[in-house]
């Protein structure tokens, strides 16, 4: 029982109401607190999001970083002339330069979104789960508290305007982890003088997890929340990937490295050491590792086959 769940998140809940509505099915299998897998979720959607919510189960809770540092799929609709304090329409929204808001020009739009595209510095929003000084921003938020989150480098690889009708706009964005689309369009407000908030937004992928492939929350049951599992190795697809026979399949379960049998396999930088994903040859996941530059060898660094135990190589979990 592991693997993961691409859900369809509705507007309205919560992305850990969804991690315990999938806890709720697994027990309802007969499973007990001894025997209920793992569950947990692989970045969050706040609830006036929806869209794709990867659910991990199992050991494929291990992967959870691997597949929220992947390449996401957003469209986002923005409301310039208002601005809140979460910088979404959820929070306490006030009025902006509305007369502004109604009168900003395509071209004034295309050069103010030039500047968000590549590598850039956001703040996060206060109302949200980035740790300042230990605790939730949010917590800190919601009493009132005075909340300074320093600026990060976030990524954003595509930026295309889907529709502008002044004061409304939608964007498709592509961005890497850690990006808050709220504080995307908040900038943009700011940038452009009028303010704005988020009033909509759709994760449409993340990684090879798509949307068009999503399953709605509600159509999942005790029987088809197992079925509908996917291999932890999906979460790998990006990797290069290093197929193991059966002797190395037992070194990795004892955490050693292995000498890769092929020589062509070697760094393409070794400053930078590539990731690779060890598999057998039923293209089950085995671990995550890299090169150990000290020696020819390739070294797990995320043990999945010590995880489960060394019997279960080849069944396609």
């Amino acid at each position: 029982m592991n693997g993961f769940l691409n859900i369809d998140k509705p507007q309205g809940l919560t992305s850990r109401s969804v991690v315990d509505h999938i806890n709720r099915l697994l027990r309802e299998r007969g499973l007990t607190r001894s025997t209920l897998p793992k569950v947990g979720h692989a970045g969050t959607l706040d609830p006036l999001a929806t869209g794709v919510l990867v659910v991990a189960v199992g050991h494929a809770t291990r992967l959870i970083e691997l597949v929220q540092s992947q390449p996401k799929d957003y469209r986002g609709t923005f409301l310039f002339g208002k601005r809140s304090d979460t910088d979404d329409v959820a929070g306490q929204v006030v009025e902006g330069d509305t007369a502004r808001a109604t009168s900003i020009s395509r071209a004034e739009l295309d050069t103010a979104l030039d500047g968000f595209r590549g590598r850039i510095e956001q703040v996060p929003p206060a109302f949200s789960a980035v740790r300042v000084a230990g605790r939730r921003a949010y917590k800190l938020a919601r009493r009132g508290e005075a909340v300074e989150i320093p600026a990060k480098t976030i990524e954003i690889h595509r930026l295309d305007v889907v529709r502008f009708e002044p004061p409304e706009l939608t964007l498709d964005i592509e961005c890497g982890s850690g990006t808050y689309i709220r504080s995307l369009g908040r900038d943009l407000g700011e940038l452009l003088n009028c303010g704005a908030v988020m009033s909509a937004l759709v994760r449409t992928r993340i990684g090879p997890f798509e949307q068009s492939q999503a399953i709605s929350i509600s159509d999942f049951t005790a029987e088809s929340v197992v079925s509908e599992l996917l291999p932890c190795a999906v979460a790998a697809k990006h990797l290069p990937a290093y197929v193991c026979d059966e002797s190395e399949s037992a070194s990795l379960s004892h955490g050693l490295s292995i000498v890769p049998r092929e020589s062509a396999w070697q760094p393409a930088n070794p400053d930078h050491p590539e990731v690779f994903a060890f598999v057998d040859s039923f293209g089950t996941l085995l671990a995550i590792g890299g090169w150990d530059h000290r020696w020819p060898e390739l070294r797990p660094r995320l043990n999945l086959i010590a995880a489960r135990g060394t019997e279960e190589i080849g069944n396609g979990s």
